[in-house]
């Protein structure tokens, strides 16, 4: 009995490892790339279809099909976290709250942006509470011309800003109007302080916070109020609240939270408050709300210093403790990604093959050229997330000072 188990634990330990290669490996890495970028075009082309000549006709019917097209290209990130790496998110989360709110609503969510992954687990916390397909946020308008990702965020009629107040004030009003008509429940996110967090950047924000006598945060960049004020008013109607979101990882962790960790399938445990706050209790009148943003800042840089400092939220913030829990994984990203799999692989792997073995330079060089190009969109989009290609914070406000967007 002894040496079987100890056969089942030295098999088991075999498996594990050579899973582990699998993950790592490059092959991985390429069918996982094909996979994405192939279907996802696949997925923008049926947009446009739909753009062209459903939503002109009715945009509840564009919306309606759509969910299932920006969920089917989502998930398949979401795979990644949740299944590929085995990644997790620790929710602390008022359970009476949850079960009667979350995911029935329309929610505004304003999010610390410190991480190069915090928007990946993001949508596996949507994933598991059924809004995934409904996820919007504010984005660079650069992004709205990146194949797939971003033509899908086009075309889920997300917010564009090109970092011109007179343009995006409109450019707010406009696309809020349009997304309060949304049939289900969608989740617009804020990322208030305009970029990732850095050192370099924090020491601009710490700078910025003095010149303006604005309080200075530990672990934030001083929030951007005029996008947020500018959107309240128009969301007082058909959102039912704001959802303040802190993430955090604990800087103990080995394995950091980043992009190309969950491809080498390595795991990571997020940690994620959420305090749901009646759009009731948002003030409208310009002036106090700029200032309920900078207070729940101030709140959110308490959280951040306590987790930091003793593994909780709560512990040295002040803030009331809330129910702990973690939420099961969906098949459903696993299901869908599998299913792009077989669809896009099988065609893919036998046209690869072919132009590899054919005997032809010019149809061999072809294929390690379409090759080539998979491992360059995939790393692509592994630079797009790392922290050092964020934008550079204060930068705006030094090239036009008439519009500086405190």
């Amino acid at each position: 009995m002894f040496y079987l188990y100890l056969n089942y634990l030295n098999t088991k330990s075999e498996m594990e490892s050579m899973l582990i290669r699998l993950k790592r490996s490059p092959v991985s890495h390429l069918l996982l790339a094909i996979t994405f970028f192939s279907s996802g075009l696949a997925i923008n082309l049926f947009q446009s279809f739909l753009w062209v000549f459903i939503r002109p006709v009715s945009k509840h019917v564009y919306r309606k099909v759509n969910y299932y097209l920006e969920y089917s290209l989502y998930s398949e990130l979401v795979f990644l976290c949740e299944w590929w790496s085995g990644s997790d998110i620790k929710l602390y989360i008022n359970k009476e709250e949850f079960i009667k709110y979350y995911g029935k609503e329309h929610g505004y969510l304003v999010m610390n942006h410190t991480y190069e992954i915090d928007w990946m687990v993001g949508w596996m916390f949507c994933e598991r509470i059924g809004v995934l397909g409904n996820c919007k946020s504010y984005a660079k308008k650069v992004i709205q011309y990146v194949p797939t990702i971003g033509w899908a965020w086009k075309f889920a009629e997300s917010i564009f800003l090109e970092r011109d107040w007179d343009k995006d004030k409109e450019t707010i009003g406009k696309q809020i109007k349009e997304l309060v008509e949304y049939p289900d429940p969608i989740w617009l996110l804020l990322y208030a302080e305009g970029t990732r967090f850095t050192p370099e950047k924090h020491k601009a924000s710490l700078e910025f916070a003095k010149e303006k006598g604005l309080p200075e945060l530990k672990h934030h960049l001083t929030p951007r109020t005029k996008g947020f004020v500018c959107s309240v008013p128009y969301l007082k109607e058909k959102f039912g609240a704001i959802y303040e979101v802190q993430l955090a990882f604990k800087k103990s962790d080995v394995i950091k939270p980043t992009l190309n960790n969950l491809l080498m399938g390595k795991k990571v445990m997020a940690h994620m408050y959420i305090n749901r706050i009646p759009m009731d209790e948002v003030p409208a009148e310009e002036v106090a709300c700029a200032q309920f943003l900078k207070n729940l800042y101030l709140k959110k840089d308490k959280m951040q210093d306590s987790f930091y400092k003793t593994g909780d939220f709560f512990e040295e913030s002040g803030v009331t403790r809330t129910d702990e829990f973690i939420l099961p994984r969906r098949p459903y990203s696993f299901l869908n990604t599998a299913g792009w799999g077989i669809a896009v692989l099988c065609p893919m792997t036998y046209i690869l093959l072919g132009l590899l073995t054919s005997g032809s330079t010019i149809q061999f060089a072809l294929g390690v050229g379409i090759i080539a190009i998979f491992f360059f969109l995939l790393y692509k989009l592994i630079g797009m997330t790392k922290i050092s290609k964020a934008s550079s914070y204060g930068m705006q406000d030094k090239r036009s000072p008439s519009k500086k967007t405190e």
